[in-house]
């Protein structure tokens, strides 16, 4: 069955075309995936309940009050909204195994905002795929393959029983976390433009790390970056084939799954690296 697609052009009325993370890259991902035949799912907004699971309320008030200081994560008119409708899209698509195409995205975001020792949020409000993982109270395994650590989802799982964090990154870059697995938090630093070789390989190696964790998991969730393709801005070397290749290792594992936006910030490659990791998820 194709995945289907949680969407809102809500998600591109917010920010400035000078960021990276902005507002054309998910649009051309969005138009992309509607010529090839995926469906398109509606967002809900998540209520302050489901983000008090995640963040801390003092928190989510400097969200609200648009009083967060941070210079890559400004508190942009109705950025609450926004920040709102990503994390409950990211719901949405945990309840239909789908793909949250939405923005702002999610993993830098702590439980106070700010994590692990992170200057910035690096884009991120609230932190989607935990808000969703907490929202379904189930065991899950978190696969993150952004380029970058996702700190603030390991900040908030790190020591939970029923969640199990795995991430690939590259090493020494921001936020110049995740360099070594801690408690359920499994961390597999690459080099720069190591390549799909040297990725797939540690790929598979990381699955195999947590292969009882992932037969007991009701759920998998996946952070889901693109910054890894060549030439983006933490590149190992990927290319489109190559996320094939990564969905279908995931879609291997047989299990429920849905996915959310992170980064990847090539605005010509993104939907058509999306319509390939979805491709080779559903190959399996």
């Amino acid at each position: 069955m194709k995945t289907k697609i949680v969407y809102s052009e809500k998600c591109l009325e917010y920010g400035g075309i000078a960021s990276p993370e902005n507002s054309q890259r998910v649009l051309f991902a969005a138009e992309i995936l509607s010529g090839r035949g995926y469906e398109f799912i509606a967002p809900q907004h998540a209520d302050k309940k489901n983000i008090a699971a995640v963040h801390d309320r003092k928190y989510i008030e400097t969200v609200k009050n648009g009083t967060t200081n941070d210079p890559d994560t400004p508190a942009y008119d109705n950025i609450y909204d926004y920040a709102k409708l990503a994390a409950g899209a990211a719901i949405t698509a945990a309840g239909i195994n789908g793909f949250s195409l939405m923005r702002p995205p999610g993993h830098h975001c702590g439980i106070y905002g700010k994590a692990l020792g992170a200057f910035t949020r690096g884009f991120c409000y609230f932190n989607n795929i935990a808000v969703a993982v907490r929202s379904l109270n189930m065991d899950t395994v978190i696969i993150d393959i952004d380029g970058h650590h996702g700190n603030g989802t390991q900040e908030i799982f790190l020591g939970d029983k029923n969640t199990t964090y795995l991430s690939l990154h590259r090493n020494n870059v921001f936020p110049q976390t995740g360099s070594c697995t801690r408690d359920n938090c499994y961390n597999f630093p690459l080099a720069a433009d190591c390549g799909p070789d040297i990725y797939l390989k540690e790929f598979k190696k990381a699955l195999k790390s947590i292969a009882a964790t992932i037969d007991k998991a009701k759920m998998i969730a996946v952070s889901a970056g693109f910054d890894t393709r060549i030439g983006d801005i933490v590149s190992l070397g990927l290319q489109t084939e190559d996320y094939f290749a990564i969905g279908k290792e995931i879609g291997k594992l047989g299990k429920p799954t849905f996915f959310t936006l992170e980064g990847g910030y090539d605005a010509k490659t993104l939907g058509t690296d999306i319509d390939a990791l979805l491709q080779g998820f559903e190959s399996v």
